[in-house]
């Protein structure tokens, strides 16, 4: 059985679970080695084009990571909605004060005891590239989206763009 949404219904689908679920595993590749690093994380904020934020401090080991290896891995689950989502995605480190200004909440004074003006304090956007989630009526994982990777002058991993190819396939 096939079913396709539009490229707008899926994405305001991803949407609507990522900010129902919110804490995703983050895992970073350690500069394309085999050893994973996985950690939760709470997503800030979901953008209308599906670009996702966290916050890091811009001294640990994630951030490390994802200026090595922009390739992220990040898993979604709510096991009492049988929600669960699997998001591969491209990562960049911003250290822009005003965007971190613009996206700060209260509760990260918990992380970052000197608030939004802390040195350490960074971002970090992810843009996916592939998406699945759980659909529990056909009991299948399925096909979210997909997009394509367009090649940005000075770093061939940066995302740019959608390829518009969202469906649910099963």
């Amino acid at each position: 059985m096939e079913k396709n949404l539009q490229n707008k219904e899926a994405l305001e689908k991803f949407i609507q679970l990522v900010d129902e679920i919110k804490v995703c595993m983050f895992i970073t590749n350690n500069d394309g080695d085999a050893l994973t690093h996985t950690r939760p994380m709470m997503t800030i904020e979901t953008e209308k084009d599906g670009t996702l934020w966290f916050f890091a401090n811009i001294n640990s080991i994630k951030v490390d990571e994802v200026q090595k290896e922009q390739e992220v891995h990040l898993t979604y689950a709510h096991p009492a909605k049988e929600s669960y989502l699997d998001v591969w995605g491209i990562a960049s480190v911003i250290t822009d004060r005003q965007q971190i200004k613009d996206k700060w909440s209260p509760i990260l004074k918990a992380w970052f005891p000197d608030g939004q003006d802390d040195p350490d304090v960074a971002l970090l956007k992810i843009t996916p590239r592939s998406c699945y989630y759980w659909d529990a009526e056909s009991g299948r994982m399925v096909e979210f989206f997909k997009m394509e990777i367009l090649q940005v002058p000075g770093n061939p991993k940066i995302q740019k763009g959608l390829s518009g190819k969202y469906s649910f396939n099963y």
